[in-house]
């Protein structure tokens, strides 16, 4: 624990809030909240025995700040949106930034409509899901629509009768858009698909395997083929069905278990007795107590989902969530049995993934202490920041800032640079000229340029490392931000002070980052260089005229094929182009003429 830890744990207070842990750059690490901030945050620097993720958390932090609310409620809710501001490597976040997909049948419409959304609204509408993985909605709607003539489209119900689709010839529509079926009569078939989608299975069947039968006895056996696969969808979901559950049963089931390093939560959707999916993934969190892992998960979870009658868990939570749904740990019955299907489900999956996590930590955070060890660097490098130059014959010159943190590419952080005022190529130049710019930025709104790198890494020898680490100087940040340069010919890795290149084995996972980081800035310098010569090619010398858009540019020039016949052109025949009134003709002519 240095000084600044230990001069700010003596100003904590009492009071309920959020403490954020940085890393020396400066990079949020973790986020947490507390009842007493005083008494948690100070657990983390005493002398007790703590988990190997919560140690490691500690070690790479240099400083934090907290902020005082006025209930856990706000406390929860803040915690929440810090973590999807920073994503801290440190704290449990969700994989997937997507929904999962729900199935919206617009009740409130006349001729109401099935499709596939991911975003559950307020709308009158009913929703099924959310299907997981093991089911696909859009080939439950294929089904409803084999079984149930509903329409597909998107068309206007109410405007005049229009002839029917092929799907009215086909028996999958009954042509509402052609008012051959009356709203009431619709709605009801509309009631018997969504009884389909709450689990009653006979129905469609049974009209399934007449359709099937017809199509075979009239050869068509395509479509047999295919009404046969939604038949066995069908019975493969009557397999889903979970015992003894009520079909008005709609439950979250999670479960949350770790091994001391890495933890798993098991997410198992059961909506109307059906199990529609059940989702694992390993999380990697330096809370102090499960249930605040567990309470962070809700939170993230149910703002992109919807939420179920009931939530079971196997680790109690905070009555303060922000949560509508009512939240149980059940200790007895078919709870208590769906809590442990969950259990199970997680401890398998932690034990398969243990291998692969130790990999993974192996390319990411351990490749990254190993750099700071082999390289002499003051910080573990959490935040890296790549350079690269690209030019042809000094024209378009351009430079790329690609991040990476935690060993991982850090898309939304990349930065691009137009090199300004150098005519002639230098890549010398332009690289110190990129970081001055970059370094110049430090501390001001932009999401990327505010945060300070634990390591800088130049593309290229010696030369390059030497006037860039005189940027550094510049900015007095020398002492802060390690800067190496990574040559591609041998893969030498200079650092400053030493004349000779640090050799790392081939094939490490330490070289194995800083290449990737080459790589990626080369790619991203590349991309950024071509679409810039694409865009100067294609600049006109007419650009500068004010009052010629692009409409009117194109019309010109699909009159007059260059600029020099445009230059010939009398006013008045300039005039006679669509768009194109007297005053701009006279703009226009005045205007090429000086070319």
């Amino acid at each position: 624990m240095n000084d600044k830890i230990a001069q700010k744990l003596k100003t904590l207070t009492t009071e309920p809030g959020v403490y954020v842990m940085h890393s020396k750059s400066g990079a949020v690490i973790y986020v947490g909240k507390a009842k007493n901030l005083k008494n948690r945050v100070s657990q983390y620097f005493n002398n007790s025995i703590k988990p190997a993720k919560v140690m490691a958390m500690v070690h790479n932090v240099d400083y934090f700040e907290y902020f005082i609310t006025l209930s856990e409620r706000d406390a929860f809710a803040l915690e929440n949106n810090l973590i999807k501001k920073y994503k801290p490597f440190y704290n449990i976040l969700l994989k997937d930034d997507k929904a999962y997909p729900y199935i919206r049948v617009t009740v409130k419409d006349d001729y109401p409509r099935m499709e596939v959304v991911r975003k559950v609204k307020k709308d009158g509408s009913k929703y099924f899901g959310p299907y997981i993985s093991a089911i696909s909605p859009y080939k439950l709607i294929k089904i409803v629509n084999m079984a149930y003539p509903l329409r597909t489209c998107k068309l206007n119900m109410t405007k005049t009768a229009k002839r029917p689709c092929l799907n009215y010839s086909l028996g999958l529509c009954s042509a509402p858009c052609a008012h051959l079926i009356s709203s009431k009569d619709y709605k009801k078939i509309v009631q018997k698909a969504m009884d389909f989608l709450r689990g009653g299975d006979s129905d469609i069947e049974q009209i399934l395997q007449h359709k099937m039968e017809v199509a075979s006895e009239n050869e068509n056996f395509e479509r047999a083929l295919e009404v046969r696969d939604m038949l066995k969808m069908v019975k493969a979901l009557k397999q889903k069905v979970v015992a003894d559950v009520p079909l008005d049963f709609v439950v979250d089931v999670i479960s949350y278990v770790n091994n001391g390093a890495v933890g798993a939560i098991c997410v198992m959707t059961i909506r109307h007795g059906k199990v529609l999916g059940v989702s694992t993934q390993s999380v990697v969190d330096a809370s102090l107590d499960e249930s605040e892992i567990v309470e962070s998960f809700l939170m993230q979870y149910y703002s992109r989902h919807e939420q179920p009658k009931e939530v079971l868990l196997n680790i109690k939570v905070d009555s303060n969530l922000d949560i509508s749904s009512k939240i149980t740990v059940p200790q007895k019955a078919l709870k208590k049995k769906l809590v442990d299907m969950a259990t199970i489900n997680a401890k398998e999956y932690l034990e398969k993934v243990q291998y692969s996590q130790d990999i993974e930590y192996d390319k990411t955070i351990g490749a990254l202490e190993k750099l700071k060890q082999k390289l002499g660097l003051k910080n573990v490098p959490n935040r890296i920041e790549c350079y690269d130059i690209s030019h042809i014959s000094g024209t378009n010159q351009v430079a790329s800032m690609v991040v990476f943190i935690a060993g991982r590419p850090a898309k939304k952080m990349y930065r691009k640079f137009k090199i300004k005022d150098m005519n002639i190529p230098n890549d010398f130049e332009s690289l110190k000229q990129t970081l001055s710019r970059r370094l110049d930025e430090l501390n001001k709104d932009d999401e990327s340029f505010s945060q300070k790198p634990d390591l800088i890494v130049i593309d290229g020898g010696k030369g390059q490392l030497s006037s860039t680490y005189e940027i550094l100087q510049k900015f007095g940040l020398e002492k802060d931000i390690d800067i190496v340069s990574l040559a591609k010919q041998f893969e030498e890795v200079f650092v400053v002070g030493q004349s000779e290149p640090i050799m790392l084995e081939r094939g490490s996972s330490e070289l194995r980052v800083l290449q990737s980081l080459r790589d990626e800035a080369h790619r991203f310098a590349i991309m950024f260089h071509r679409s810039l010569r694409t865009k100067n090619e294609l600049k006109s010398p007419l650009d500068d005229i004010k009052g010629l858009g692009k409409i009117k540019k194109k019309a010109l020039f699909s009159v007059f094929s260059s600029v020099d016949e445009i230059k010939k052109a009398s006013v008045e025949e300039l005039a006679l182009v669509k768009g194109i009134d007297m005053a701009l003709a006279i703009k226009i002519k005045n205007f090429v003429e000086k070319l």
